[in-house]
């Protein structure tokens, strides 16, 4: 029922003295050394400037009013004199548990300070028992249910009509509607998925240890050893011993049977739930109320792509064989433990580029006042450096930006906490700290999330600079903020990245096509230090080397989205989970699979992804469709960026995502459409890379 959705991904900021530089930038490029404003204002205004957090014990306050708020919402929910939808109800009560439970998880994380970190902690733990009460009280599921199926007494609109059906489905997953047997086995089985599938992800990064023996003589001195035991990871992958890579990728890929085992087991137990629950599988489950909608029709986007890619990928996997012989003329053939090694040299090398100088004109401030310059020109919103208070952020090195529209009215708040330091988590993510609504008097409550990077912190002399992967991972971060600043919807339960999983991606997914456009990355690239642009040519194959061999990436994500609909598709499995994706690998893979290897058991997305893999092909598909058709011509159009923005990124979740796509691109999105969308892709990419390099020579 009531999703405490505490999602997806960060950022950060930094300092520089550069006299061209626009406010924002300076901000982003300046070493940080102190606020003013937390010298001159004493009073502490607490954690996102929520009063009652200006000490730990502040989470105790704000939980326990959250829980008295509740209470009252459940009784007027269940009151049959109530004087509004029961959906508004609803929603506020989601808004209450989300705005405690999702600030406390962000703070639980990311707060240096132990004391305060617990503390949320502990008002995590309470918020989240508190909804599995609300999961199972009957009384609120008759009143949201018979609203649903008999209409609310009190007018509705289609957004409230969904929302409610939103709120219902997330009653029907928790399996309220079964018997109390029923119930507590569904209470059960998710309790042991959730403990499985934490052990499951654990282990997958463990690195194997071996006895050293066993190991290649010749390549032995690749990897870690104290003499009788040697340790192998995947970053042995990298290296240039076609022995070496070999003896890797079989070691550390290695069927581990207690992996087997935990797999198995959550494959069965999500299988039961989501029979016990109505659900013929659990990726029909997974699935419902999604971009796709159901597995039929996901199988026939996977067939199309599995059909099509083969003859594209062949190119590169020869152009990859004949760096392997320039090598080794006595090469064996091309191999999947070959794929990872030549692409990343194919990428250093075949544009002659030096990153670390190209870097120089990408300093994080220059960065930012280049996606601020975008958003103007997209959307007509900007992004502005706001004022901090003291006990306001959590680090020094945090900034907030506020986002404002074009007619000078606030949208909402993006803190960056972008820097590593000791402790904070090493991942690039997208939290949402509140949810934008419409609240009862007619206000807007204002979204505030944060972005979560890991950059190297700007020194006295030189600003933060950003590689290519890191600008990558810049804009899409910012897509997933922008989606959260730009979504107006009237319920929080379904603002901004509050949707289906695959089209939660869109926005973020799109905005990488804008990093590998030339005519974006010309306008927002200068050197640190003397303000001078990267001549095209160099621009040109920049962008290029992100286009390098696309085909094969997608090929393998393919394999991984195909693979985890089968295991969660009818059980039993024809075999054990290896034995299936031997299968699969071989039907759509274009190199031979690796007897006695599992790279499904080192696949923790398995977890957190349960028959969702898919999200990141599907939304890449569908950000291919509207980069083709809306931006390509023109990166920069206002026209295309207002209609994007008010028909595609304003609704949220509000609206059912395959109508959503559709209506926008104006025409029917079946799988086969998005499917080939991908392939044409793929080869616009291989026409770019091939034709730069004839040019080259």
């Amino acid at each position: 029922m009531l999703r405490l959705l505490t999602n997806i991904r960060k950022c950060s900021n930094s300092r520089r003295h550069v006299s061209s530089l626009s406010p924002l930038a300076a901000a982003f490029n300046t070493k940080q050394n102190f606020k003013l404003s937390s010298i001159l204002n004493t009073k502490n205004s607490g954690l996102f400037n929520v009063e009652e957090l200006s000490s730990p014990q502040g989470f105790h306050h704000i939980k326990e009013k959250c829980k008295e708020n509740s209470e009252k919402l459940v009784q007027e929910a269940c009151d049959p004199d109530r004087t509004r939808n029961v959906v508004s109800i609803f929603d506020d009560l989601s808004d209450e548990l989300c705005r405690v439970a999702d600030l406390a998880e962000f703070i639980r994380l990311a707060h240096p300070d132990q004391t305060v970190a617990l503390a949320a902690q502990d008002a995590c733990i309470e918020i989240s028992a508190l909804v599995e009460t609300l999961n199972t009280n009957i009384g609120i599921f008759k009143a949201l249910k018979n609203a649903v199926e008999n209409g609310d007494r009190f007018t509705e609109t289609e957004v409230d009509k969904r929302v409610a059906e939103l709120f219902l489905q997330d009653f029907h997953q928790c399996g309220i509607h079964l018997p109390l047997a029923d119930r507590q086995k569904v209470v059960d089985l998710t309790d042991s998925i959730l403990r499985t599938g934490q052990i499951f992800a654990s282990n997958c990064q463990i690195p194997r240890y071996v006895k050293t023996n066993i190991l290649p003589a010749q390549v032995r001195a690749q990897f870690q050893s104290d003499g009788e035991h040697s340790v192998v990871s995947g970053y042995n992958l990298d290296t240039p011993s076609d022995l070496g890579r070999e003896a890797a990728y079989k070691v550390y890929y290695w069927k581990e049977e207690q992996q087997e085992a935990l797999l198995a087991q959550m494959l069965q137990e999500r299988h039961a739930l989501a029979k016990l629950c109505g659900y013929p599988t659990f990726a029909h489950r997974a699935l419902s109320y999604s971009l796709v909608e159901t597995p039929e029709s996901l199988a026939r986007f996977h067939d199309v792509l599995g059909r099509g890619l083969p003859s594209r990928v062949k190119q590169d996997h020869e152009a990859m064989l004949n760096m392997k012989r320039k090598l080794n003329p006595m090469c064996q053939p091309l191999a999947v433990w070959d794929v990872p090694y030549y692409s990343h040299q194919a990428r250093a090398n075949w544009f002659k580029l030096d990153i670390e100088k190209v870097s120089e004109y990408f300093s994080l401030g220059v960065a930012m006042e280049g996606l601020n310059d975008l958003f103007q020109s997209l959307y007509g919103a900007r992004l502005e450096v706001a004022e901090t208070f003291n006990g306001e952020l959590w680090s020094p090195d945090v900034f907030k930006l506020a986002v404002i529209d074009s007619d000078d009215k606030l949208l909402g708040y993006i803190y960056c906490d972008f820097f590593t330091r000791p402790g904070k988590p090493y991942q690039d993510c997208h939290f949402t700290v509140r949810g934008g609504r419409q609240r009862n008097d007619g206000t807007y409550q204002d979204p505030v999330v944060v972005l979560m990077l890991n950059l190297s912190p700007p020194g006295w002399k030189t600003p933060t600079l950003l590689s290519p992967s890191a600008l990558d991972n810049l804009f899409h971060e910012m897509g997933h903020a922008m989606h959260s600043m730009l979504g107006r919807t009237k319920f929080q339960h379904v603002t901004g990245t509050r949707c289906s999983t695959d089209f939660a991606e869109v926005p973020s997914t799109l905005m990488e096509y804008f990093a590998a456009d030339p005519r974006v990355l010309s306008r927002i690239n200068k050197h640190y230090r003397t303000g001078e642009k990267l001549p095209d040519h160099v621009v040109d194959k920049l962008c290029a080397t992100r286009k390098i061999f696309s085909g094969v990436e997608l090929q393998a994500q393919l394999v991984f989205s195909a693979v985890d609909q089968v295991y969660h598709g009818q059980l039993p499995l024809q075999g054990d989970t290896t034995d299936v994706f031997a299968s699969v690998h071989s039907s759509l893979h274009s190199l031979p699979y690796v007897d006695n290897t599992a790279p499904q058991l080192r696949f923790s997305h398995l977890v957190g992804y349960g028959a969702r893999y898919y999200s990141y092909l599907i939304a890449k598909s569908v950000a291919s469709a509207i980069w083709q058709e809306n931006f390509q011509q023109d990166p920069f159009s206002s026209d295309a960026g207002k209609r994007y923005r008010e028909q595609c990124l304003s609704h949220g979740g509000g609206k059912r995502s395959l109508n959503l796509v559709s209506d926008y691109l104006q025409h029917p999105v079946p799988p086969d459409q998005l499917a080939t969308a991908l392939l044409k892709e793929v080869d616009e990419k291989n026409d770019t890379v091939h034709g730069l390099i004839r040019d080259s020579n």
